[in-house]
């Protein structure tokens, strides 16, 4: 899941190769894999190769079995073995100099668990795992100032902090002098000359919660953040059609690879929508609603679209959707949270009968839907080198940068198809309560067996009713039944008897009509 930064390093080793004699740097990503037998065998060759082995978010069966034999074979024959957020089966097969998670170096291990200290009761409350997750990446910062003036082991526990700190905010310059820090340290053999050359930087830190846009001004993408919303262009005049809250993921921006956002927002800033693109560190994104999507407690968008893919608090490692229902409550906009393509190409999706794979759709709809998002959709995903026209629609998308089968691409159909949904749910939320038309769907199932409005343990009539008359005392347009048995009598008979049918027939399409409404 971090073939997001594979484009990016690649561009590094390019640069790296003209800095330091003899080094290549090779980059694979397990989604590629399942699909590719040449692209495994590459992989497990330049593994057996490899002098310094990073392997990071291998935590599923399929991603990190074809490999672990291979890495388990390499781990005491290379300089070292940089494993991170991977399966416990990937994570003791790191070895950097004298610290390893194979239990022997227990020093090590129990040091850093006395740095940790006693971990904190387990709660139940909204946001506490949340608030958990915060408190390692904070600890993540301060841990390697921590270990600078500690001899012997610390010093290779260090490094493998620093190491996580350079590839969590991924970008060219971050990855880049994360493999020179690591040649610097481990390079061993023949390669030892290669030490001491240079100084490798620090980590660059970028914003952890902050807005971006396509058009800032800055070259690269990690200069196209931004901390305050003035920074953002004033594409659409604001209040002209209304405003829209986008969440992005932090480290695909980091790492350059955001075109399937920049297509989404491109879409919808030409139907006259004001966007506000903005992200937060790790998989919490309500540190970003709050700083841009709130203005003196009062929501200031009129809908909330998440491209990220996962659910509002936790992401693919967990959900705390009670926190998200709190979140959502007081903003109290529409909410959809869309998909793009992540574990195969576009191509690949759209060649499918079968469409996402069980993965995506677990992740990326099931998940997020605990929340309460709405309108699941794919918008874009990775390109492919091997096809460079998408055929997941009718537009035939061509992709500008997937040399390397790993960037991101906007599907320029979807994207439209997204800023329209999303315009009109726009439209309707500024509308006036009593012109505009809302469908109530009632309970059937199994269809055409009498089941109409029938439902284990639920009063179905008795809640259309209840709400109905909600409705009307909040403004809506209800001609209201005079009681719960009129009401069920006006849907389920009628010219239900005449027509053979198990509930009143409201109108009738013709089977042509429907054939040429309805394309898909």
């Amino acid at each position: 899941m971090d073939s997001h930064l594979a484009s990016a390093a690649a561009r590094v080793g390019r640069t790296l190769a003209r800095k330091v004699p003899g080094l290549s740097l090779a980059v694979h990503a397990a989604t590629e894999w399942g699909q590719d037998e040449r692209a495994l065998a590459r992989c497990r060759g330049d593994i057996a190769a490899g002098d310094i082995v990073v392997a990071t978010m291998l935590f599923m069966e399929e991603h990190f079995q074809p490999v672990i034999d291979a890495l388990a074979a390499r781990r005491d024959h290379c300089d070292a073995m940089v494993c991170a957020m991977s399966a416990s089966e990937v994570m003791k097969l790191t070895r950097m100099g004298k610290f390893s998670m194979d239990g022997s170096g227990g020093g090590a291990l129990s040091f850093l668990k006395k740095l940790r200290g006693k971990p904190e009761a387990t709660s139940d409350e909204p946001g506490a795992r949340a608030s958990a997750g915060a408190k390692q990446m904070r600890m993540l910062r301060r841990l390697p100032r921590i270990l600078r003036f500690i001899p012997g082991t610390a010093q290779d526990v260090r490094a493998y902090f620093m190491t996580l700190q350079y590839w969590l905010a991924g970008s060219e310059q971050n990855i880049g002098a994360m493999v020179e820090f690591l040649v610097d340290r481990y390079a061993a053999g023949p390669r030892r000359g290669l030490r001491g050359r240079a100084k490798p930087p620090e980590p660059v830190e970028y914003p952890e919660v902050g807005v971006y846009h396509p058009r800032l001004q800055h070259p690269r993408a990690a200069g196209r953040l931004a901390g305050t919303l003035a920074a953002l262009p004033q594409v659409a005049t604001p209040g002209t059609r209304g405003t829209v809250g986008l969440l992005l993921m932090r480290s695909y921006l980091l790492a350059g690879n955001a075109a399937h956002y920049d297509g989404v927002i491109t879409a919808m800033e030409a139907r006259g929508l004001r966007v506000l693109p903005a992200f937060a560190t790790g998989l919490d994104s309500r540190p970003a609603i709050e700083a841009f999507f709130f203005a003196e407690g009062r929501p200031t968008i009129d809908a909330l679209v998440s491209l990220t893919g996962f659910s509002l608090v936790g992401g693919p490692a967990y959900n705390d959707a009670r926190s998200a229902e709190d979140m959502l409550a007081r903003l109290d906009v529409p909410y959809l949270s869309v998909t793009p393509v992540e574990f195969q190409t576009l191509d690949q999706w759209g060649a499918s009968s079968r469409g996402l794979l069980p993965v995506e759709a677990t992740m990326m709809i099931a998940i997020p839907e605990l929340d309460g998002a709405t309108g699941s959709m794919v918008f874009g995903g990775r390109g492919s080198a091997a096809h460079p026209v998408c055929t997941g629609c009718a537009h035939g998308c061509r992709f500008e940068n997937s040399d390397s089968g790993h960037d991101m691409q906007s599907c320029i159909e979807r994207a439209d198809m997204l800023a329209a949904r999303v315009g009109r749910l726009v439209d309707l939320r500024r509308s006036g309560r009593a012109s505009r038309k809302v469908a109530a769907i009632v309970f059937n199932f199994p269809p055409n067996a009498g089941n109409t409005g029938t439902a284990a343990f639920l009063g179905v009539f008795e809640s259309l009713f209840n709400t109905l008359a909600a409705m009307q005392r909040e403004g809506y347009s209800v001609e209201m039944p005079a009681s719960v048995d009129a009401l069920r009598d006006r849907l389920l008979k009628g010219n239900a008897e005449r027509l053979g049918t198990p509930a009143n027939v409201h109108a009738r399409v013709a089977v042509d009509d429907h054939v040429r409404r309805e394309k898909h």
